[in-house]
């Protein structure tokens, strides 16, 4: 399991295993939040599995699917309320937790600058300074 830490408060990590519950509630972890779609693994990894695990382990659990396509305004204000405006600590995971890392950093545009933003990510192993523009204001 490959769980990075982007903010006190919000990790993001590859695809995680029913099995590593324990050590996600262990990490502090409140809120897992899947952001894969179930298409892109087998069953035992569908959102279904993990949130079995998850409740099981005494995590509350969401699923938020994205993909580069369905990363729209509306899709980023409800990730964005489903994970960073809870009072919880958020393991959002995707397939390599780029995409929850990126949808993190939209639904922040405008509150925070690009540069902390980019910073934030950069730490958890994901660069997203390609990103500076689009970051650099509110995504609506």
């Amino acid at each position: 399991m490959d769980i990075r830490q982007i903010t006190p408060r919000f990790f993001a990590a590859p695809q995680i295993d029913p099995s590593d519950m324990e050590a996600i509630k262990e990490a502090g972890v409140t809120l897992v939040l899947c952001n894969r779609p179930d298409a892109e693994v087998p069953p035992s990894h569908q959102h279904a599995a993990i949130q079995a695990a998850a409740e099981a382990a005494g995590l509350r659990f969401a699923v938020q699917e994205l993909t580069h396509q369905t990363m729209t305004p509306d899709v980023i204000a409800r990730n964005r309320e489903i994970g960073v405006a809870q009072d919880e600590v958020v393991l959002a995971y995707c397939a390599s937790g780029t995409r929850s890392t990126i949808a993190w950093a939209l639904g922040q545009a405008g509150e925070q600058p690009a540069d902390a933003l980019i910073e934030a990510a950069r730490a958890g192993g994901y660069d997203l300074s390609h990103m500076r523009g689009v970051l650099s204001a509110p995504y609506a």
